[in-house]
């Protein structure tokens, strides 16, 4: 269907809206997040802004779902292409704009409560991950974390694949974002080390598990 003239006004005034508020979260955090000052900077007033987001919390999740929509998009398109290249992928992604990986893979926003199909965009990405992991070679002994995802599997949607690779998955998830937010923190700063080098050494290891 055809949108209206009405239709695409609304949705350029809501990007434009978005686009104000990530500024002002890369200037001072998603707390100092304001509408009244993003009403300011678009030339309307308060209430008007309310028009087009009825209240902060459903501008910060629309912020969200943009984010994991980017993020999922970028992990598609490298399916099938193996860990390395989702680490790598995944590392641009977050070095391209740290405010937005923050916003969806940092400290939760206080007094904030997501909605559920926020957790469906996020596991998009989990069901690359968890393809890319069932590549690797199975170790020749479970080990008990690899056991309990036997029975504690709801997570991964109903894949198919074994614990092994579920773990394995985790593994990966915890161990990339693990060093992207140490360095996107700036925490690596005075160590003056390779952090590729660092995540080169992670995936190595997660091969070997």
């Amino acid at each position: 269907m055809t949108e209206s003239p009405r239709e695409r006004y609304r949705a350029q005034v809501r990007e434009e809206i978005k686009r104000h508020a990530w500024e002002q979260i890369a200037a001072a955090g998603v707390p100092a997040l304001s509408l009244n000052a993003i009403a300011k900077r678009v030339g309307m007033s308060g209430p008007a802004l309310y028009r087009y987001f009825a209240s902060r919390d459903e501008l910060i999740t629309a912020l969200i779902r943009d984010a994991y929509r980017s993020i999922a998009d970028v992990v598609q398109g490298v399916r099938g292409q193996g860990v390395a290249m989702l680490a790598k992928v995944i590392r641009d992604w977050a070095r391209s704009d740290p405010q937005r990986y923050f916003l969806i893979y940092g400290t939760p926003v206080p007094g904030y409560h997501a909605p559920a199909d926020t957790t469906a965009l996020s596991h998009e990405v989990m069901v690359v991950l968890i393809e890319a992991c069932a590549e690797l070679p199975e170790p020749e002994v479970p080990s008990p974390f690899d056991e309990h995802l036997e029975t504690h599997r709801e997570w991964a949607g109903g894949s198919g694949v074994t614990a092994g690779a579920l773990r394995r998955a985790l593994a990966f998830w915890t161990r990339l974002h693990g060093v992207l937010s140490l360095e996107l923190a700036g925490h690596f700063a005075g160590m003056k080390f390779d952090p590729d080098l660092l995540i080169d050494e992670e995936l190595t290891a997660l091969a070997l598990d």
